[in-house]
């Protein structure tokens, strides 16, 4: 924390800091005793009416009144990272949007509308990255007209934890009643040390997601449109590792998207009854030679939040966060003014996706469509 000359805990943040990275100190809450404190990192959203909102490094936005605060500084915008590719969040979004593309997708000045009948929130998501050309409002609103006019809710996936990320813009659509439903971390890593890890031996390579590798993948009865979004991206490979027998689903598959120096690993996923014989890794070594051949030296991939036995694995590969994603879902229309909407009438943060929407499964490793 900063500390004066004198050697006091100072307070070295003012409302002019609003849109900065700041570390914190306050007070416990009332009757935790004079030694009970909280640290809290993370960007300062707003500070109004003494009181601070930050928005730490997973997204979740902590309330801090002034009169609690007992020291408090402006932080570098992100920490050093002291292992594994260097990386901006621009070039990992772009990179990671070009992995799993939609079927159709407009501009809207800077920001991409994108859409694939409801096949995973990802890829129906504006992605708003940039300058929209309008105002804010002006801007969502057009967001939900277009996502309407196709039978779809409106979501915006942002992004919060690492330089340039979005935790203003986040702010902004929890304060016009958007409803954060998903959060996933994107994890990157050096790519040669996951192709030394095994040696991939059995799994089988392929440029298109045949009927063996769909009867594995988590989302049954996929249909045209998914194939397309399976499909997309500048080098798409898939892997998987045959069945016990002959006509059996496979034990393992995974999906990998080469794009320039990287390399993106995704729908890794292992027959429950397989679990634990290092399938996973075999896929993705084999994937990972694959993609050095044709040039990548980084990598990355995706996670839920509370998939435990994912991230154990790909920390024992390497990998480490770079930056959680969010998805925002647009509130429900408003009534006319003169109908004031009803506490039922609110969408609950608990509501379920409506048509055209997804449910988000959780395999034992991450979804490519989160």
């Amino acid at each position: 924390m900063e500390i004066s000359a004198k050697g006091r805990l100072e307070v070295r943040i003012t409302p002019a800091d609003v849109g900065k990275r700041v570390s914190v100190r306050r007070l416990g809450e009332p009757g935790g005793g004079p030694e009970k404190f909280t640290d809290t990192v993370g960007v300062l959203t707003s500070w109004d009416g003494g009181v601070l909102m930050i928005t730490r490094r997973d997204g979740e936005r902590v309330r801090i009144p002034q009169s609690a605060l007992v020291a408090g500084k402006v932080v570098p915008a992100a920490p050093a990272r002291r292992r594994g590719p260097a990386a901006t969040y621009p070039e990992l979004v772009r990179v990671s949007s070009r992995a799993w593309r939609p079927v159709e997708s407009e501009r809207l000045g800077e920001w991409e509308l994108r859409a694939a009948g409801g096949f995973t929130r990802r890829a129906n998501s504006v992605l708003p990255l940039g300058d929209p050309g309008l105002p804010l409002d002006a801007a969502l609103a057009a967001v939900r007209r277009w996502y309407g006019e196709r039978g779809l809710p409106a979501y915006a996936q942002t992004a919060t934890g690492a330089e340039g990320t979005q935790e203003m813009l986040c702010a902004e659509l929890e304060r016009r009643g958007w409803v954060r439903e998903v959060t996933a971390e994107l994890w990157t890593g050096a790519l040669a040390p996951v192709a030394d890890r095994a040696g991939g031996a059995g799994v089988v390579l392929s440029r298109a997601a045949d009927e063996a590798w769909l009867a594995r993948y988590q989302r049954k009865g996929v249909s045209e449109v998914a194939l397309r979004v399976l499909g997309s991206g500048p080098s798409v490979w898939f892997a998987s590792v045959p069945g016990a027998g002959e006509g059996e689903p496979p034990a393992a598959i995974g999906r990998c998207v080469v794009d320039g120096r990287w390399a993106g690993f995704a729908a890794v996923e292992v027959d429950p009854g397989r679990r634990r014989q290092g399938l996973a890794t075999e896929v993705m070594a084999a994937l990972a030679r694959r993609a050095l051949e044709e040039g990548a030296s980084a990598a990355w991939l995706q996670v839920e939040t509370d998939n435990d036995s994912a991230r154990a694995l790909y920390r024992a590969l390497g990998f480490t966060p770079h930056h959680a994603y969010h998805h925002y879902r647009a509130p429900e229309e408003q009534d006319p003014p003169d109908q004031p909407p009803t506490t039922a009438d609110r969408p609950s943060p608990g509501d379920t996706p409506g048509a055209g929407s997804q449910p988000e499964g959780t395999p034992e490793t991450p979804d490519p469509g989160k």
